[in-house]
């Protein structure tokens, strides 16, 4: 199957299919990058670069929201399209580029309910603690593991096995355990912040303070 030729955005951050992400643009070439993809009315590739380099695994971007700046640098909004594998990377003489192809999900239907309920129910937990105001369950039905995941700040890391993985049944029983561990996270932190407040001491309900 032939490539793509996409331009290539390489960023410390992760884009999913579905989510918006702002970027700030001011080197010379992504700027020409960003205004090419305007003009052309095309998307260009954003793939996650960290200490273990670039992946090999992108998404696709489509720039929504576009705020010039006097000095040429630019505030954009971007929507993920869809997963892209890299097959070939070069240096076009305008800006980064490689060649490209885009990457479907496997046809099997997703079956597992429970981890899907585990992803929508954490979720829920998190949004109401952070909130106070739970999910409407018929809001969350239907939301896929990148809808989730899009709503919610996860590590890099996760969100790139999520953008790796094929089958939405495994993304949702990544996305279940990872929020898990969030929820878990900040149960501890609030509990510290108790014992701070009370200078280290546990206090029982029904003793004098």
């Amino acid at each position: 199957m032939a490539g793509l030729e996409l331009p290539i955005f390489e960023l410390p951050l992760v884009l999913l299919p579905g989510e918006k992400v702002p970027l700030h643009i001011f080197e010379d070439r992504y700027k020409r990058m960003v205004g090419s993809a305007l003009e052309q009315e095309e998307p260009f590739g954003i793939v996650l670069r960290d200490d273990e380099g670039a992946r090999s695994i992108g998404c696709t971007a489509r720039i929504d929201e576009v705020e010039r700046l006097d000095d040429g640098r630019m505030n954009i909004v971007v929507s993920g399209e869809a997963p892209f594998k890299v097959l070939d990377r070069f240096e076009s003489p305008e800006f980064p580029a490689g060649e490209v192809e885009l990457i479907a999900d496997d046809e099997v239907p997703p079956v597992d309910q429970d981890s899907a309920n585990a992803a929508r129910a954490a979720f829920a937990d998190l949004a109401e603690r952070a909130t106070g105001e739970r999910p409407e369950a018929e809001e969350l039905d239907s939301a896929s593991a990148y809808a989730i995941a899009a709503r919610i700040e996860l590590p890099a890391d996760t969100k790139q096995r999520l953008l790796e993985l094929r089958d939405e049944d495994e993304r949702m029983e990544l996305l279940a355990n990872a929020l898990g561990a969030v929820g878990k996270a900040l149960e501890r932190a609030e509990e510290a912040a108790e014992r701070a407040s009370s200078n280290g001491k546990v206090h029982f309900p029904g003793l004098p303070e």
